[in-house]
């Protein structure tokens, strides 16, 4: 998670490919910090890579649904299920 993620925060966003680089290695952060019960750390992680998605590939609308579930995910994990559900 957190070397994936140091390996690409430092780098320029100049194309496309540079870009996915950090939004997978925010979402493999953001699942890792789920996955050892520390969601309130992931939710921050996965709001910037949902917004980095929804910037980048709008029309992809598979992959920002799949960006928005992880978000939801998360919420529901912390007891905002409100949220989760907008």
């Amino acid at each position: 998670g957190w070397a994936c993620w140091k390996t690409y925060v430092g780098r320029p966003m100049t194309d496309a490919m540079q870009i996915g680089s950090r939004w997978l290695a925010m979402e493999k952060l953001g699942n890792a910090l789920r996955m050892n019960q520390q969601s309130a750390d992931a939710l921050p992680v996965f709001e910037a890579s949902t917004a980095l998605y929804q910037r980048y590939w709008s029309r992809d609308v598979d992959g920002v649904l799949g960006a928005k579930s992880n978000l939801a995910c998360c919420l529901a994990d912390l007891g905002r299920h409100d949220e989760a559900l907008v």
